[in-house]
């Protein structure tokens, strides 16, 4: 047989096949069998496949595992894997089996096979899952055991039958049964037996000193013979049997090999079992001379189109008794049949590695669990970095297991040469490996040490090996008590470094309580922009804070960046819930619930617009809504709707990034960023981006997402970039939305020589599947090749990292400040399954967290965490993921690139204008070199407080004049949304926004909080008493329409103007421009590089604000007329 590494092309032309569908023989309808053709079902969506199969037992695929249990029930059906309907239910175009039918021979060069009942089924391949049959000793032949009656084996429900039926004849009522063997499979039948009523002792002979000799070492064995004893069952312990006694033909006794006789009704054999190879035989299939079928890493047999799997097979010299194994065989059979070249991009084949031996079992009302290398200490040499614990344990402990066993394990588990499998079902060669570089392999090879639990009082016992160092698991066993054992088993899967020492596995820890800082000292500082320490929250608290908006109104806290606010909320929740005060998660005084419950309504009475919804909804019917709810239903109409943001009706309600497509930068310029799916772009469209950088003099980056962020671009340029960039090829990015970002990618297969999955194609199609979706918050994936995990995949709100099984998906994830590591949510997924999980997470999430909810925080804070997100999205506990993935398929098919639409509407493309009443452009903040690029001039560190109001102009108000500054149509007004636009003044810019029903408002254009000139991006709203203001879209300082007073930072406030409508004009009410630009000029504010960096420092007089030549001091040597200032708000010069 060539090796695999020769066969690997003949390999994946066989995975890759495309032609009609193919027949795919299964010989074998038990565990395995089964296993492999639901499997095919399950991911053969392309249905390439018809499979085929016969099973020579009249029962249909029942559990063998659960033999025992049908004991206590006697019914087959309650075994059965799937129920009978399930059979009934298949297309037999695609599936067809027989029951009670054996395949007696097999053609491998006419690819048929033919059956006992004289059928001949063609294929294009098969799979063998013959299993394999109880082993007899040799003083029982096969004669022997057909003749004598009362001599069992404990291995199919035939078996089970016979036994049963035995048992209740005359001559064994009330005697005696022996089972030789103190295996898994001896303890299954002795515990069977022991439950008859009709037996009345029960007798277990074991050649080892202990039971369950493969998984335990003898203190774990001792505790669990002591249980067995307690029960009244005798075990005979190294001692075997040499014969049997019969007497005409009936079963008496035994004679061991101490030349004791034992007297007995029936006998059950558990000494092991052997592959069942006898087809592959006769067809000339390589086979081990012990017994297996010979296979390869891809589980192909010695001929070309035939495969083996399960108990079967011999892997390596390897033959594997447990379920595990076969089943791991039909994954990765199926897997490669279905999933190697698929719509999603390629695979590389999953190959066969050493299958994880770890067992948990209830015998004889023990439970007993072995897990990772469990036998590592009777090979390794003891360190000398830590010491052996003992807890709970007996002066009198035999301590024979300090010495050092050198033996390779295989010498300990198999004799050599033979593949009979023993008791504990498994049969392993020795496997030479060659020791890997590193300080952690270095660790896993070197010394151990044990950290041992006996308590023979209450039957439990526990030994863990970990390295020498105390920082790795290696493996352990357990009786009696095996409720860590899932966790255990994921720790050495990991070989992950420990995080807690190895003495809390055993004594236990207390678990990590909700991040609400309850951990963090007063002093902590919470809000690093404004200097907010915790106890700031409480103390607010106690003052009589009650609402969110309040306390940062009061501290300023999350004023600033904003990332605090997720700690701070929950600080906050926790300082209300200590003071008695009931946690409201309404969405804000609008709407007295939270957005899980608005968002419902909205769906279920189909309501399509803001006023709809604030009608239905609203605690006030005719509430403008504010800038929390206003994005935040925005959202909610585009995850269900998804029509243009840009749309009059929509557009008000979006937060400034929205409203034009792009972010907003800290100088009122916008960034541009163009989608690059999964990070993979031509070099044409690199020089696109170049050429269109270097037209607009926009800075450029590489962003985190894979992506090249075009900044300093203008509002009224964005439309001709757009346009440059869609006719080459590219979409929005979206970058400004609460939407997907990007789906970031290594290269995997595409290139990697590590590469498992190709994760570039698997990132092209989920982001352009994906790509505009609006949702509570951002949200980020992430896929990578392979275990290297190059793409970051378990920092993002959905990550798949590439196996030799699949894709183990990872959610919840993100960075910022407070960063969350994805929880592994599903492993092994085949591609095909991937988007189906992907859909159904990601429009539950939509469903049901709050307002600018990350995934993180919403997993955090759903009931049942993620388990429960487990049974909702992959056991569909709820029965909604078929709706949940109508709904998303739906959403997709809504797409249009939003920069598209405007760059083809000359409509909307007008409202992208700096100014409605002139072309002339204005810089809002200078700009400097740096590095080769232009950006803004730095923010200086500290700015001080500045309120301006009329009083600040020398002209007396009765002078001012109505100017003409827009007409109607420049505003766009509309009776069911809110529009705004920027005019100029001289050298002043105002805001004037149009309120439906309320009529036009004018203001300074200037947010005096950071000298912005950004408000007529704002959102309008008005709270509960019917006052209107405008939200700065930077950070959020409120200021009121009519008097300009800031509603929620005290040390600002705006001037407010007079506006009335005559014909078609709009006009102002206002100073001669002198006037005006004395005090809100652009020149005057307009931040430059020297005075931020004077002001950083302490400086404060005689600082220059722009380049026009007007110094500020408090002597007013340039002011005007002798005044000892250059306004009549001398806080207005700093």
């Amino acid at each position: 047989m060539a090796p695999p590494e020769n066969r690997d092309t003949r390999q994946h032309s066989i995975f890759m096949n495309q032609g009609p569908r193919k027949t795919i023989f299964v010989v074998g309808l038990g565990m395995v069998g089964i296993a492999f053709i639901e499997k095919i079902l399950t991911l053969d969506v392309a249905k390439r496949y018809r499979l085929v199969t016969c099973g020579e037992e009249f029962h249909l695929a029942y559990n063998r595992v659960a033999l025992t249990d049908y004991f206590q029930h006697r019914s087959v059906e309650k075994l059965y894997l799937n129920q009978v309907e399930w059979y009934a239910q298949q297309d037999p175009e695609r599936f067809l089996f027989h029951t009670g039918e054996r395949a007696t021979s097999l053609d491998t060069v006419a690819h048929s096979v033919t059956t006992s009942k004289g059928r001949k089924i063609s294929y294009d391949y098969c799979v063998l899952a013959t299993g394999s049959e109880s082993t007899l000793p040799s003083y029982v032949s096969p004669v022997r055991a057909e003749r004598a009656r009362g001599i069992f084996v404990y291995r199919n429900i035939s078996d089970l039958d016979e036994i049963l039926s035995y048992s209740e004849q005359e001559h064994v009522k009330g005697g005696r049964a022996v089972v030789v063997g103190g295996g898994l499979i001896g303890l299954e039948a002795a515990k069977a037996v022991f439950d008859l009523k009709t037996i009345s002792e029960v007798v277990i002979i074991n050649r080892q000193n202990f039971p369950l000799s493969r998984q335990l070492d003898n203190e774990g064995g001792e505790i669990v013979l002591r249980r067995i004893e307690a029960m009244g069952v005798r075990v005979f312990t190294g001692t075997t049997v040499k014969d049997i006694i019969t007497s005409d033909g009936i079963l008496t006794g035994l004679n061991l090999s101490d030349d004791q006789c034992l007297e007995a009704e029936m006998v059950i054999h558990a000494i092991g079992i052997t592959p069942r190879d006898d087809l592959a035989r006769q067809a000339g299939l390589e086979c081990v001379e012990k017994g297996g079928i010979v296979i390869d890493d891809l589980l192909q047999t010695s001929v070309q189109d035939v495969y083996a799997i399960g108990e079967c097979a011999s892997w390596k010299g390897n033959t594997y008794g447990l379920v595990a194994p076969g089943v791991e065989m039909a994954d990765i059979l199926s897997f490669n049949f279905t999933q190697v070249e698929t719509d999603l991009g390629s695979f590389k084949p999953r190959v066969m590695n050493m299958p994880d031996l770890s067992t948990k079992l209830k015998l004889m009302g023990v439970d007993v669990a072995s897990f990772g290398d469990y036998f590592a200490d009777k090979r390794s040499a003891r360190g000398v970095l830590a010491s052996k614990a003992a807890v709970a344990e007996p002066l009198t402990r035999d301590t024979t297991e300090k010495a050092i066993d050198t033996k390779p394990i295989a010498q300990q588990i198999s004799p050599s040469g033979s593949n009979i499998v023993k008791e504990g079902e498994v049969a392993i060669n020795t496997v030479t490996t060659g020791t890997k570089r590193g300080s952690r392999q270095a660790a896993l090879d070197g010394p151990i040490e044990c950290l041992t639990y006996r308590d023979p009082f209450s039957y439990v016992y526990k030994k863990y090996i970990f390295t020498a160092d105390g920082k790795y698991l290696l493996g352990g066993m357990m009786v009696g008590d095996t409720s860590d054992y899932v966790k255990l088993v994921a720790l050495v899967k990991k070989k992950k470094e420990l995080e807690e020492p190895p003495s809390k596995f055993i004594m236990g820890s207390g678990s990590k309580g909700p991040d609400d800082g309850a951990d963090l000292d007063d002093d902590t500082r919470i809000c690093s922009c404004h200097d907010v320490t915790k106890s700031a929250i409480s103390e607010s608290v106690k003052a009589g804070i009650t609402a969110l908006p309040d306390l940062k109104a009061k501290t300023k806290i999350g004023t600033g960046c904003g990332g605090c606010m997720p700690l701070a909320t929950n600080i906050f929740k926790a300082e209300m819930k200590k003071a008695g005060h009931d946690v409201s998660n309404q969405l804000c005084p609008h709407f007295g619930m939270a957005r899980q419950e608005l968002f419902s309504i909205v769906k279920i009475r189909k309501l399509k617009t803001f006023p709809e919804i604030m009608e239905a909804a609203g605690v006030k019917k005719d509430s403008l809504g504010c800038e929390i709810c206003k994005p935040a239903i925005g959202s909610i109409l585009s995850s269900l709707y998804n029509e243009l943001v840009l749309a009059p009706v929509h557009h008000a309600n979006q937060d400034t990034n929205d409203k034009f497509l792009a972010n907003i930068q800290r100088n009122g310029t916008f960034s541009v960023v163009p989608r690059v799916p999964g990070g993979e772009i031509t070099p044409d469209k690199l020089i696109v981006l170049g050429q269109v950088a270097n037209k607009y003099k926009l800075y450029t980056k590489i962003t985190g997402g894979q992506r090249i962020d075009l900044f300093g671009a203008h509002k009224q340029d964005l439309p001709d970039i757009w346009e440059e960039l869609v006719a080459a090829g590219f979409e929005s990015g979206h970058a400004y939305g609460k939407a997907l970002r990007t789906v970031k990618s290594c290269v995997g297969t595409t290139w990697c020589r590590y590469g498992i999955g190709d994760s570039v194609g698997m990132a092209i199609h989920l982001e352009e599947r994906y790509k505009g979706i609006r949702s509570p918050h951002k949200f980020k994936g992430g896929v990578s090749g392979c275990v290297r995990e190059c793409a970051e995949a378990q920092s993002k709100d959905f990550g798949l990292i590439a196996t030799d099984k699949g894709w183990n998906i990872f959610l919840a994830g993100n960075g910022g400040s407070n960063p969350r590591h994805a929880t592994l949510f599903a492993k092994d997924v085949p591609p095909s399954k991937v988007v189906q999980i992907l859909d159904r997470f990601l429009m539950y999430y939509i469903h049901t967290a709050d307002k600018l909810m990350r995934t993180a925080r919403w997993v955090e804070q759903f009931d049942g965490g993620i388990e429960r997100l487990k049974s909702i999205l992959l056991d569909d506990e709820l029965g909604i993921c078929a709706d949940l993935e109508k709904e998303m398929g739906e959403l997709i098919g809504s797409y249009a690139d939003e920069w598209k639409a405007v760059v083809g509407d000359p409509a909307r493309r007008r409202q992208f204008r700096q100014f409605v009443n002139t072309d002339e452009r204005r810089p809002q903040m200078e700009v400097i070199a740096e590095r080769g690029q232009e950006r803004p001039a730095d923010w200086p560190k500290r700015l001080p407080p500045v309120k301006f109001g009329e009083s600040d102009i020398v002209t007396a108000k009765s002078e001012w004049e109505w100017r003409k500054l827009a007409t109607v149509y420049d505003l766009m007004p509309t009776d069911d949304a809110i529009t705004s636009a920027a005019v100029k003044h001289g050298d002043s810019q105002l805001a004037i926004f149009h309120i439906p029903r309320r009529g036009y408002f004018a203001t300074q254009q200037m947010c005096p909080h950071k000298r912005a000139f950004v408000l007529d991006h704002g959102i309008v709203g008005d709270d509960l008493d019917g006052n209107l203001y405008v939200s700065c879209p930077l950070h959020k300082r409120n200021f009121r329409l009519k008097d300009g007073k800031c509603l929620n930072d005290e040390d600002f406030s705006i001037m407010p103007f007079d506006v009335k409508q005559e014909g078609n004009d709009l006009l102002v009410l206002l100073p001669d421009s002198d006037s005006l630009d004395a005090v809100i000029g652009t020149s005057k504010w307009m931040v430059k590089q020297a005075s931020a960096e004077l002001s950083s420092r302490g400086g404060g007089e005689g600082i220059e604000i722009a380049g026009v030549g007007i110094s500020l001091s408090k002597s007013g040597s340039t002011c005007a007329e002798g005044q000892s200032s250059c306004s009549a708000n001398a806080s207005l010069d700093w």
